[in-house]
């Protein structure tokens, strides 16, 4: 069996799964550190809770390894753990097993994630302690965007910084991007080497991708996932003068991100929320704020697909993935409003009657295919896991 963690600085996720890729158990602590953490558990059907007050990541890590073990799910059966790491720098262009190398080299990148790498790490510790003698393998979001030609990935900046600091566009939700363009690929019956796609993961992180013959060639998110696309509580691009202007009126280097990062976004533009389906609600009673934010959004993000179509050349599918993107069938209308001409008409009923499971929305005429699509990251990850393995085995 292969367990998968995604580490946040807050919560821990985790899911089991067995040699026929079939969830065995999932589910989340959250809360960590707080008073009120709780681990929430699925396993064979059912649903358990269990209060861990103050928990750490390591703290709650035995803990479901406590409830996996409860549910018959025995943590001597593993053949290894997968860790979702935001940020591999350019040195890591696969999933990879964690040696000390490469364990160093994740905290030399918490610069560039500040916000994710050191959870990861943490993650890391904790299974190793837990679960000794047993492969750890780190599955990277910037892996899948290590294709990038160069003249996506490089800033007009000092070429030193580049060559020297690494400095440049890497890209992230990469597991996410993978996984629904190929599952693109297999729906429609196109082989990925044949296959042109724009996939949109809209959730409270957005990034979107060209993806053509199953390579990343460009990306929303940059050299860390605060560029791109405005998210729940982060900017995406701004003016980068801007900073200079809010230090020069006041405003400390740590208040200026904290303010991009946590307080701007779906949030600050509607100064009430960054819950997409609080906004749209907010927007139907009349209120004109959060009806603009949304706009923001939408605009933001049909610009994004509109450059894409330009650098693709020719677009076989538009992919909605995310928790917006699944769910939210307003937005995926507004966002579309407009790219007839570009080939992409989504079918309004099927649009609007669409329940958030994989499926297609494009009108009949559409000659672009628009396609809802849940994303699997935990299966990506356990499948990069016994690759690794297998390779590993091979070498020995």
């Amino acid at each position: 069996m292969i367990l998968v963690l995604n580490c946040g600085s807050s919560s821990l996720k985790f899911c089991l799964f067995d040699e026929c890729e079939t969830p065995r158990a999932r589910g989340v602590v959250e809360r960590l550190g707080q008073r009120e953490s709780m681990l929430v558990c699925e396993r064979n059907g059912e649903q358990m809770h269990r209060s861990l007050p103050a928990a750490d990541h390591r703290r709650a890590l035995s803990a479901v390894v406590d409830a996996l073990s409860e549910g018959g799910l025995a943590a001597d059966a593993l053949e290894g753990v997968g860790h979702r790491v935001v940020h591999g720098g350019e040195r890591v262009v696969e999933a990879v097993q964690i040696t000390p190398d490469i364990e160093k080299h994740i905290e030399e990148c918490v610069p560039l994630a500040p916000l994710h790498n050191p959870a990861a790490l943490e993650g890391v510790r904790a299974a190793r302690c837990l679960f000794i003698g047993v492969p750890q393998v780190g599955v990277f979001d910037t892996a899948f965007h290590q294709t990038l030609p160069a003249r996506a990935f490089l800033y007009a900046l000092p070429r030193a910084l580049y060559a020297e600091q690494g400095i440049r566009r890497y890209g992230f939700h990469g597991t996410s991007h993978r996984y629904v363009a190929m599952r693109a690929g297999e729906l429609l019956g196109v082989a990925p080497e044949r296959l042109s796609v724009i996939t949109c993961h809209l959730g409270n992180g957005v990034s979107l991708a060209a993806v053509a013959g199953g390579r990343s060639v460009d990306t929303t998110m940059g050299l860390t996932p605060l560029e791109g696309i405005p998210m729940g509580t982060r900017s995406g691009d701004i003016d980068p003068a801007l900073v200079f202007h809010l230090m020069r009126e006041g405003k400390t280097l740590d208040e200026v991100e904290h303010m991009l990062q946590h307080e701007s976004g779906l949030l600050g533009l509607s100064g009430r929320s960054q819950d997409v389906r609080e906004l749209e609600t907010a927007a139907a009673d009349g209120d004109e704020v959060a009806a603009e934010a949304l706009e923001v959004f939408a605009y933001r993000v049909r610009k994004a697909i509109g450059s894409y179509c330009a650098v693709l050349g020719r677009v076989d599918a538009l992919v909605f993935t995310g928790g917006i993107g699944q769910h939210s069938a307003f937005m995926r209308r507004r966002i579309l409003e407009g790219l007839q001409h570009m080939g992409m008409q989504i079918d309004s009923a099927r649009n609007r009657n669409h329940a958030g499971d994989e499926g297609e929305v494009s009108h009949v005429d559409s000659r672009v295919k628009i396609l809802v699509i849940p994303t699997n990251e935990e299966l990506v990850i356990a499948r990069e896991v016994r690759d690794v393995l297998a390779k590993v085995k091979d070498i020995r």
